[in-house]
């Protein structure tokens, strides 16, 4: 299984994702390949935000080594989902699909829901965390079966 995480600028959200469900997938054995991306480019090459990094360190996951990145077209060939974390993000995914299969290969991160960005508001990290970490979990359990 391949799973790409996408959030706004690949500095909180989706590394965070990537982190837990790396962490998750390892730990049960499962050879899946996760990464994360953003749709825009202003923290390409950057590692995650400072705060991202300490709450998952808290939760014992290492998400240091991360580099940001942006999303792009060959993205859809390369991975089997593309999971985002808001309707923005949302769009601006599927505007880049080529084809219906590409389109089928991205959802919402929480379904029907979206994740908030704590970018703004340090307090939103510790939330945010578990609501992702939580989600990772269902993941795991309904992708490895």
């Amino acid at each position: 299984m391949k799973i790409l995480v996408v959030c706004l600028g690949n500095i909180c959200r989706s590394p965070l994702a990537h982190g837990i469900l790396a962490h998750l997938a390892k730990e049960k054995g499962l050879d899946w390949e996760i990464d994360s991306a953003g749709t825009g480019d202003w923290h390409v090459g950057e590692c995650p935000d400072r705060r991202s990094i300490a709450i998952a360190k808290k939760y014992g996951v290492d998400i240091s080594g991360q580099r940001a990145r942006q999303f792009n077209r060959i993205d859809f060939e390369c991975y089997d989902k593309i999971l985002v974390m808001d309707r923005n993000n949302l769009r601006d995914v599927l505007a880049m699909a080529h084809s219906p299969a590409d389109r089928a290969k991205v959802s919402l991160f929480l379904e029907n829901d979206i994740v908030q960005d704590p970018y703004y508001d340090n307090n939103l990290f510790d939330p945010v965390y578990k609501i992702i970490a939580a989600r990772c979990e269902t993941l795991l359990k309904e992708l490895a079966s």
